[in-house]
């Protein structure tokens, strides 16, 4: 199977694995459909999809083990189906390594999307430079030098740190854990509001209008994504 726009779903309501299937068909991917965790990892290792949907419900395996699981070794984009809306569950399988958290009921265009967001976030990762570039704004990771309009911004180490670390990562919603502990260590982790101060400094710098940020969006509760397209 060409695994380019093979997408498989791994989720135990029949409802919702007909009528992903439907759509998803529609748009031209090829859909492979597992009800249960021990059927999602066999298919994943055998079909190798470009995309998985993954529900946490699962009637064998929490989904987030699988998730856990699933990321000692596939590295394409993971996104996660679930009724499950406490932000605790959503950080947790972000830092698991999911690339992004739709819960049930959602909207079939936003979950298009979403997949196409982290399809070409992956992509982009996979065929990274050292200059990334976003509309106005270009990121020299090799030389630790940004600028906006061809002009050099001005920034502090850190704020380099995460600047660059989000850029990386465009496209995946990154924790406010996550970033701590890569900018600052795992001591910190569980202090966001280091984090918030470099984000309101780093937007002053980067963004046309901070007050309404288009590079560095809030994920309410839970952290921060960078957009690719501005």
């Amino acid at each position: 199977m060409n695994n380019d726009k093979s997408i498989l779903i791994i989720d135990d309501e029949v409802q919702i694995r007909k009528l992903l299937t439907i759509t998803l068909e529609m748009h031209n991917y090829k859909v492979i459909v597992a009800s249960n965790a021990k059927e999602g990892l066999a298919a994943a290792a055998m079909f190798a999809p470009s995309t998985i949907l993954l529900d946490l419900g699962l009637p064998d395996t929490d989904g987030q083990q699988v998730l856990k699981q699933l990321r000692e070794w596939y590295t394409n984009p993971i996104i996660i189906l679930s009724a499950r809306t406490h932000e605790e569950e959503i950080i947790k399988s972000l830092d698991l390594g999911a690339n992004d958290y739709l819960t049930k009921p959602f909207h079939n265009g936003e979950l298009l999307a979403r997949i196409r967001s982290a399809q070409r976030s992956t992509q982009s990762n996979q065929e990274q430079s050292s200059v990334l570039t976003f509309g106005n704004l270009s990121i020299d990771l090799a030389n630790h030098l940004a600028k906006k309009n061809d002009d050099i911004l001005k920034l502090t180490s850190t704020e380099f740190s995460i600047l660059a670390l989000m850029a990386q990562n465009a496209g995946k919603v990154l924790t406010h854990q996550y970033i701590l502990k890569e900018v600052w260590g795992v001591p910190y982790q569980d202090q966001p509001q280091y984090l918030r101060v470099f984000i309101a400094q780093l937007r002053k710098k980067i963004e046309d209008d901070p007050s309404f940020p288009s590079f560095i969006v809030t994920e309410s509760g839970i952290g921060y994504r960078f957009c690719r397209e501005i």
